[in-house]
């Protein structure tokens, strides 16, 4: 990217990072904000985050006006990778399509396999063998399952869970 079209297209993702923070403080504002455990409401970690990504995308625009991203690495001719893009997408809205279905842990886990499967096409691995689906969902499962439990069991948070029991 050279000149005024990598000025605009650099320009441009720090205007998507500014948008996405108008678009969660606008999401935080329908969560209540009746303070909590240790006096923080629901929506203190939204406006956080909305706050945090506000500013750097101030910095991100900044930046590319005054001169471009600096030290940026040169990725000559690449391009990229949508197969792996809509490996991840899938993860993520067949996890937000699911979760409530068939609960969190087998949500996040499938959304891990997934999300894996778009990576590991991506370094160019291989995903043909049964072997890789299954090491991936172990995984997935071990990563959501303590993350579950912790959330349900020692926070009190709700999660959608399989079970009324609250262990799946």
């Amino acid at each position: 990217m050279e000149g005024a079209s990598s000025k605009r297209d650099q320009t441009l993702v720090g205007v998507g990072v500014i948008a996405v923070a108008l678009g969660m403080g606008y999401g935080a504002m329908d969560i209540p904000s009746d303070a909590g455990y240790a006096g923080v409401g629901p929506n203190f970690l939204p406006w956080l985050v909305s706050c945090a990504l506000l500013v750097c995308g101030g910095f991100l625009v900044y930046e590319a006006r005054s001169g471009g991203f600096r030290d940026m690495e040169d990725v000559g001719d690449a391009k990229p990778y949508w197969p792996g893009f809509v490996w991840m997408s899938a993860g993520l809205l067949v996890n937000a399509a699911l979760i409530t279905t068939i609960g969190f842990i087998f949500s996040c886990a499938l959304c891990f396999v997934l999300a894996a499967r778009g990576l590991r096409n991506a370094q160019g691995g291989s995903n043909a063998g049964l072997r890789t689906w299954g090491t991936d969902t172990v995984v997935g499962l071990t990563i959501a399952a303590p993350v579950y439990w912790m959330f349900t069991k020692f926070l009190a948070i709700s999660l959608p869970g399989l079970t009324q029991s609250g262990w799946l």
